[in-house]
C-alpha cells in the first residue's frame, strides 16, 4: 500500500469514528433529557411554609433512596473488581508464567517496619540505645588525677635518688 492510500484510509476511518462519537453524544443527551423528564418533574414553588416543609421532606426521602442505590452500586462494583482481580490471578497461575514485580528498596527503621507488619494497633518501640551500659567519663579523669598526685613531685624523687644516699635507699628497698 502506498503512503497516500494509507493516509486516505486513515482519514476516512477518523471521519467515520468522529461521526459515530457525535451520534453517541447526541443519543446520550437525549437519554439524559428523557431520564430527567421521568424522574425529576418541574418544581412548583410552594406558597405557604407548610407546603415548603413538605417539599423539603419529599426531597430528603428521595435523596435517601438515591444514596441507598448509590451505596449498593458502589458495593457491587467493588465486589466485581475483587472478583476480576481473583480471576486474573487464577489465569496467571494456570498459565504458569508469573512475572515477579521488581520491588523497590526502601530504607525503613525497625519501628516503622514493625508498625507496618503488625498494624497501627500494635505499637512496639525498639529503643536499641536504652539497654546500653552508661559509661561515665568523669570517673576515668578523676582516677588519672589521683595517680598523678600519688607520683608526687618529680624533682623530689630525683633528689632522693641522687648521690650515694639515693642508691643506698634503692638497695635497701629492694632487699
Amino acid at each position: 500500500m502506498s503512503s497516500s492510500r494509507k493516509h486516505h484510509v486513515k482519514s476516512l476511518m477518523l471521519a467515520i469514528a468522529k461521526g459515530i462519537l457525535e451520534e453517541e453524544e447526541r443519543e446520550r443527551e437525549r437519554d439524559r433529557e428523557k431520564y430527567m423528564a421521568e424522574n425529576c418533574p418541574p418544581v412548583s414553588m410552594p406558597r405557604t411554609m407548610q407546603e415548603l416543609l413538605e417539599l423539603c421532606k419529599e426531597f430528603h426521602r428521595k435523596m435517601d433512596v438515591v444514596d441507598e442505590e448509590r451505596y449498593d452500586l458502589h458495593m457491587k462494583v467493588n465486589k466485581s473488581n475483587k472478583e476480576i482481580e481473583d480471576l486474573k490471578i487464577k489465569v496467571q497461575d494456570l498459565m504458569g508464567k508469573f512475572k515477579k514485580p521488581v520491588l523497590k528498596k526502601v530504607r525503613m527503621s525497625a519501628d516503622a517496619m514493625l508498625k507496618a507488619l503488625l498494624g497501627s494497633k500494635h505499637t512496639v518501640n525498639l529503643d536499641l540505645r536504652a539497654n546500653l551500659k552508661q559509661v561515665k567519663k568523669e570517673v576515668k579523669e578523676e582516677h588519672l588525677f589521683q595517680e598523678l598526685r600519688d607520683v608526687g613531685d618529680w624533682r623530689k624523687n630525683i633528689e632522693d635518688k641522687s648521690g650515694m644516699d639515693g642508691r643506698k635507699k634503692m638497695f635497701e628497698a629492694e632487699a
